[in-house]
């Protein structure tokens, strides 16, 4: 596949994932519509954070950190997947696995942090250090949140409702940024990205996934004392 296509097939998937999560989002919960968006979110997310990555490694001196914002993201989705999906409420080898990868993506971030506060101009590779600290502290959450799940062997029904909402939401909140005010904003009229607009979205994004959650966990503080993870 091309650059020009792979780029193509980056914004088609992100275009659908847009879509498909904020019909996730507000369809009634547990709801075959519901389920139906969010496995075509899931896989569209999928396809899009990947091909992401690809691009950023193929052209790491402009575009590497969205090789780490999609391994972020593919992060996310699948272990908020897999946390929709438990029987048990255990985890198991699969956390193990995506704690690792998770950790090997953190050191990126902050290694490349690092390097871009000692430049004279706060940049490394087109970015700002802001930038790489942002990503490397939502990796971190995930991180912190895993070990701790595996630390503590299991979590209660709603504290796993609550750990697939955040994933699932921050995912989501990563693609709407991405799209929005990210590099696929280059599909808006200039004087539309110039304006401002294009940056409601994503505060209408968290705006919504804060909501749910607070929500979730207020009934969850009632019922079961303690924090997700």
């Amino acid at each position: 596949m091309t650059p020009e296509l792979l780029t193509l097939f980056h914004v088609l998937t992100g275009t659908l994932c847009v879509a498909a999560g904020g019909m996730a989002f507000l369809a009634p919960k547990g709801k075959s519509i519901h389920r139906a968006a969010g496995s075509l979110f899931l896989v569209s997310m999928l396809a899009t954070a990947l091909s992401g990555a690809v691009i950023g490694l193929l052209e790491p001196d402009r575009l590497l950190i969205t090789a780490f914002a999609g391994l972020l993201a593919a992060y996310l989705v699948l272990t908020g997947w897999r946390t929709a999906r438990w029987r048990t409420h255990r985890p198991g080898a699969f956390e193990w696995t995506a704690l690792a990868a998770i950790l090997v993506g953190l050191a990126g971030l902050a290694t490349l942090a690092v390097m871009a506060l000692q430049t004279e101009t706060g940049r490394l590779l087109g970015f700002a250090a802001e930038d790489y600290l942002l990503l490397a502290m939502m990796t971190a959450m995930g991180a912190v949140a895993d070990l701790t799940l595996l630390v503590r062997g299991t979590v209660s029904p709603r504290h796993r409702i609550a750990r697939h909402l955040w994933r699932m939401g921050l995912a989501y909140f990563i693609a709407v940024g991405s799209f929005f005010t990210g590099p696929g904003a280059r599909i808006f009229p200039e004087a539309l990205r110039e304006s401002g607009w294009l940056s409601l979205p994503e505060g209408l994004t968290a705006l919504l996934i804060l909501g749910f959650l607070a929500r979730t966990l207020f009934k969850r503080s009632r019922r079961h004392p303690g924090a997700a993870s």
